[in-house]
């Protein structure tokens, strides 16, 4: 009997400590799940690695198609936009192949930065890069709202002063003031730290005690907002010059028809920039300028996460932080989609449109110095000049066309 109750009391004695065993692993489990779910939002790495492959492919597709393009030197009038396109793509590549594996591999590392980069140089890299190459998409998306805006309103003065060294020096000088913007934590101006959930560095937006870290994120972010601004502003000029040349024409032509057609694909992509740029941009910039004014930063949010559950505020921002910073890095994916790969056809019919308008208004001051002869010479002169416009279009058309 004493035996068997010995016996009884080591089972009792293995199952409450099988038990407890299992309640203390259910309770890791949910905490962990808890953490993850309520405190981390949606960190997982399937993000950067489908972010990395479609941007690989899409610009590389893109660089590709320019590439051929160039070459071609068919229509010098191209070239500036296809230096600007090429210089995009070639940024947005670069920009994927830097960040993403480093991404990938804190992955790996199981969220521990200190595994990957235990001296915090890889930090400052990351931290760079996404400066550099987010900074440079902004800015050559106005470069090339600059120049489409200036081929459409001012044909004459772009055929005659736009010219290949003149985009390639305005691509060097962005290239570089960006590269030293983003430069001046290294040298001590500003900082680049940490960010939540920990997979990603970049500009640090609360530690004010840093020797120009307000002014440096202050910087950033106004510049990406001027950016903005100023490709908006452009591309609205560019469509109202477009509808007011499309109202201009005679309905009854053929070209006019196909001046509408053009105008209303034209129309539709620069929207789709505009969109895009807002969808992607406006939320990092303007959340970097709410964490500056508060002196808040996406780094406390681990520590202060777990030490407050019962806040809501900051695992709402970090959230939102860290899908801005996605959004911001979406636009590099979408970049040679919306400029290129999906409005091929429409690229080469907005550089033909431009090309229209350009030979046409050189065509029009012939108009104004006609003799003062009879009104019926008069009348004859001016239609043969429109006549002149109308087939220098339609022959523009016509010929885009067949090369399609």
């Amino acid at each position: 009997m004493t035996s068997k109750c010995q016996s009884s009391d080591i089972l009792l004695r293995n199952l409450s400590a099988g038990t407890m065993m299992l309640e203390s692993n259910v309770s890791r489990s949910l905490q962990d799940s808890t953490g993850k779910s309520g405190g981390c939002g949606s960190v997982s790495v399937f993000f950067p690695i489908t972010m990395m492959v479609t941007g690989m492919v899409g610009n590389s597709l893109a660089m590709l198609l320019v590439y051929n393009a160039y070459r071609r030197k068919e229509n010098k009038r191209k070239q500036s936009f296809l230096l600007c396109i090429g210089s995009l793509a070639l940024g947005d590549l670069f920009g994927q192949l830097l960040t993403s594996p480093i991404v990938i591999s804190v992955y790996r590392a199981g969220l521990k930065w200190d595994r990957v980069d235990s001296s915090g140089t890889l930090c400052a890299f990351f931290g760079v890069c996404l400066t550099t190459f987010g900074l440079c998409s902004l800015f050559l998306a106005s470069a090339m709202a600059i120049e489409r805006a200036l081929a459409i309103t001012a044909p004459h003065w772009y055929s005659n002063n736009m010219k290949t060294t003149v985009t390639k020096q305005v691509l060097v000088i962005i290239w570089c003031l960006v590269l030293l913007f983003a430069l001046l934590p290294v040298a001590g101006v500003g900082k680049y730290t940490l960010q939540w959930p920990g997979t990603w560095c970049f500009i640090s937006t609360g530690d004010k005690d840093v020797t120009g870290n307000t002014f440096f994120a202050t910087t950033f972010a106004l510049l990406g907002i001027f950016s903005l601004l100023v490709t908006l502003s452009c591309n609205v000029v560019t469509i109202r010059a477009l509808v007011i040349r499309c109202k201009t024409k005679s309905s009854s032509t053929q070209p006019s028809k196909q001046w509408e057609r053009l105008t209303t694909e034209t129309v539709i992509q620069l929207m789709g920039i505009m969109c895009v740029l807002l969808t992607c941009w406006s939320p990092l910039l303007f959340f970097m300028l709410k964490m500056i004014s508060t002196h808040t930063s996406s780094h406390y949010c681990k520590s202060a996460g777990l030490t407050l559950p019962s806040s809501q505020d900051i695992p709402m921002d970090c959230n939102f932080f860290l899908t801005a910073i996605r959004l911001a890095s979406l636009n590099q994916i979408l970049d040679p989609w919306v400029y290129l790969l999906l409005r091929e056809i429409l690229l080469r019919k907005f550089c033909q449109v431009a090309s229209a308008v350009s030979k046409c208004s050189l065509e029009r001051p012939k108009e104004a110095h006609c003799p003062m002869g009879a009104l019926n010479k008069k009348a004859i002169q001016n239609d043969n000049v429109q006549k002149q416009c109308l087939n220098v279009e339609n022959s523009n058309l016509n010929g885009e066309n067949e090369e399609q």
